[in-house]
């Protein structure tokens, strides 16, 4: 990690300090004049150009050919990049006062005993340099030392401090350059480096043996020291941060590990010992376990990252899995499996729609609620349609017309029977809401259905009706967005998610994955992917009831089946199933249950 991250305020801030004219261009930002040549008329115009995602910059002029980076421009037109950065880079961007080089200050008596009284040896006090001012031995001098052995900061520490007496317990020496306290004695071919806050503490490992220790000059979140020490850090590959621990946390850990180049780790927090430093460990279980305290360390976890060894293991026959009323695709994919998203393909019209609302009807059999956002059905037709499947071809009665065209309805003395078996637990997005004002998002309306409604599996037909949020923006974008929080929510809610998608017009019968209309990551976040479609080719035409289901897709296990599963519709019953069998019972279609003949068998109950 360098000291400066590039940010593309910066470019805009720097357009507005030079009063430039400029415009976006793709990933650039382009300036009608050059800042170095000045160029901006006829084919000189807009020749000069600043990367808006890593911050180079160039002129195509033959006879300028300015190049180079923020920091580049930072030193050619002054512009400010932050503290640290115009510090670091700046050629003496402060000045600091000079202080006395030429001779270390002897280590006075009231200084030792002072030190010894925080289990700091002699030795060590002497070797550092610590002393007390002349004229009052109970403020202590801690000097810092650069690593070319040069004072550049003193602090002081009062060794009485009486807070209802005095006004500051410690002090600095105004504008000396802040560096770290420890510098003169590290060395870098060792390439581990140890951070305390206080310089009591990094001097507490030290006395436990630790070669390289060093400790922040002005608190925890004082970092002005950064950019005079930024090259003296890079020396090393691994810093181990030692702080204060308080409140559960561990202090300049947070910002040493955004700074800090190389690898970060921390004292683990039971190595404390219920201690606050490392100069209380020290004085209360000794120099034993100061150095197990550094040498346990361990890096700082990143939230992205995990061990293995620590992932729970998963038996694929006892994970949450309903059935898809399909024998062979169950055959294929083992089932629904509950964190999955689901992508359902196939031409307009030929019913992927139809076998989405069956999939919902085998998911409340099994006794899940269901979420669905049905885009392009009116409420009303989409309950008319999901009763057909529900209700079966034994309650389905048929009309002919005087043109020979049959309509069928459900038997409305089933109606009671069907309602009451799905309320509760069937739920439809209100289309309606998209006409009010503040209406929330789709994700988060699902979201809320699963919380409040304890909706298990969820269905979004269709992807091109559902992602509209913002018209102006990249459409392949916004796709691959709102797929991705679909995925994210399988996941991390454990649900299942079907999201109906449509194909791209192709030139052949063949399909892939990439057929899928619009983004590839739509099926590239998909753990299964499937099409439905009327089969082509010899013996068939536009009016067969004939379907074939291919799967394309399937992260879980890898089987597929692109030749596809034979499957028929009817149009009795919207339902499509293997065989031409469509007479499956669902929960609301139990055979009512036998009486018992109370002369000839005994009553289930006392008499």
């Amino acid at each position: 990690m360098a000291l400066y991250e590039f940010k593309p305020e910066d470019a805009k801030r720097f357009s507005l300090e030079q009063r430039a004219v400029v415009r976006e261009r793709g990933d650039e930002l382009q300036f009608k004049r050059c800042p170095y040549c000045h160029g901006g008329s006829g084919r000189d115009s807009w020749t000069f150009a600043i990367n808006m995602k890593t911050g180079a910059f160039n002129c195509k002029r033959a006879g300028c050919s300015a190049h180079g980076n923020m920091i580049t421009l930072h030193k050619d037109f002054g512009l400010s990049l932050g503290n640290e950065v115009d510090a670091y880079y700046g050629d003496g961007y402060k000045k600091f006062r000079a202080i006395h080089r030429k001779k270390r200050a002897e280590t006075t008596d009231p200084a030792v005993k002072f030190m010894q009284s925080r289990g700091i040896s002699e030795a060590v006090t002497k070797s550092y340099g610590i002393t007390t001012q002349k004229e009052r031995e109970n403020v202590v001098v801690f000097p810092f030392y650069d690593e070319n052995g040069l004072l550049q900061f003193v602090k002081y520490r009062k060794t009485d401090f009486n807070k209802e007496r005095d006004s500051a317990k410690e002090w600095c020496e105004p504008n000396c350059k802040p560096i770290l306290f420890g510098m003169d004695h590290c060395n870098p071919d060792k390439k581990t480096l140890v951070m305390t806050e206080g310089q009591i503490d990094s001097l507490s490992c030290v006395e436990a043996g630790i070669e390289n220790a060093v400790s922040v000059p002005t608190g925890k979140k004082g970092f002005t020291w950064v950019p005079y020490c930024w090259d003296f850090l890079n020396q090393f590959e691994t810093l181990i941060v030692f702080g204060d621990h308080e409140h559960d946390e561990i202090t300049l850990l947070e910002d040493m590990n955004i700074r800090f180049d190389g690898t970060v780790k921390h004292v683990r927090p039971e190595d404390y010992l219920g201690c606050k430093d490392a100069n209380d460990i020290l004085r209360q279980h000794g120099k034993e376990a100061v150095r197990a305290a550094i040498a346990n360390a361990v890096p700082v976890e990143v939230a992205e990252i995990e061990e293995l060894a620590d992932v729970e293991r998963v038996d694929l026959s006892q994970m949450r899995k309903f059935s898809s009323g399909i024998s062979q695709l169950d055959q294929v994919l083992g089932g629904f499996y509950f964190g999955q998203l689901i992508t359902l393909t196939g031409e307009r019209g030929e019913g992927k729609s139809t076998l989405a609302s069956q999939f919902a009807t085998m998911a409340l059999q099994e006794g899940h609620n269901v979420f669905f956002y049905s885009g392009e059905l009116m409420d009303w037709y989409f309950r008319a349609w999901v009763d057909y499947q529900i209700a079966g071809p034994d309650h389905i009665n048929g009309v002919v017309n005087s043109s020979g065209y049959t309509t069928y309805s459900v038997d409305r003395q089933v109606y009671p029977q069907i309602t009451e078996w799905y309320r509760g637990r069937f739920y439809l997005y209100d289309n309606s809401a998209i006409l009010k004002e503040n209406t929330e998002s789709l994700v988060s309306t699902m979201e809320r259905a699963v919380k409040q409604y304890g909706c298990t599996v969820l269905f979004v037909d269709n992807l091109m009706t559902a992602v509209m949020d913002n018209l102006n923006a990249d459409i392949y974008r916004q796709q691959t967005e709102f797929v991705k929080k679909l995925a994210n929510m399988a996941k991390s809610l454990n649900v299942v998610i079907f999201l109906i998608a449509h194909p791209r017009k192709r030139s052949s019968d063949t399909f892939e994955n990439d057929d899928v209309a619009g983004s590839a990551n739509i099926t590239n976040l998909s753990d299964v992917v499937m099409r439905y479609a009327r089969p082509r080719g010899d013996g068939y035409d536009d009016d067969t009831s004939d379907r074939i289901l291919q799967v394309t897709k399937n992260r879980l296990t890898g089987r597929t089946n692109r030749h596809g599963i034979d499957l028929v519709f009817d149009e009795k019953s919207k339902r499509i199933g293997e065989l031409h069998r469509f007479d499956w019972k669902l929960g609301w279609d139990k055979a009512p249950e036998e009486f018992v003949d109370a002369e000839s068998e005994e009553l289930p109950f006392g008499e």
